[in-house]
């Protein structure tokens, strides 16, 4: 069974940075599109980014030109560093992936506060 682990997320004031990891096990085979989704209080679940196992990338209009995902096909691991990180930025980050059979799979979240 496939399993997302995520970690980074924590406390910050805006304008400061966090890098966010996910870690997929319990899988011999290379995930295939992996990414980042977030949900805010009361809101719904957006993507963020995501990157194929080729490198294209896809970002959401808010956060072009300050977040960045990459991913280590070796480890199936992805990450995301967010810079110049805004209050509107605060939400629950998830890391989600497609196995080879494009089933998807979730991480627990992780909490990311940006204070003004």
């Amino acid at each position: 069974q496939v399993q997302l682990v995520e970690s980074g997320g924590g406390f910050v004031q805006a304008g400061g940075s966090l890098r966010l990891s996910c870690a997929a096990s319990g899988t011999i085979y290379p995930m295939n599109t992996m990414g980042w989704y977030r949900q805010a209080p009361g809101k719904q679940r957006d993507l963020v980014a995501s990157i194929t196992r080729g490198g294209t990338t896809n970002y959401a209009d808010s956060v072009k030109g300050r977040f960045t995902i990459s991913r280590d096909n070796a480890k199936n691991t992805v990450f995301l560093q967010m810079n110049s990180l805004k209050p509107e930025d605060t939400a629950v980050y998830y890391c989600n992936a497609a196995n080879y059979r494009n089933q998807l799979y979730w991480g627990q979240g992780t909490q990311v506060t940006v204070s003004s």
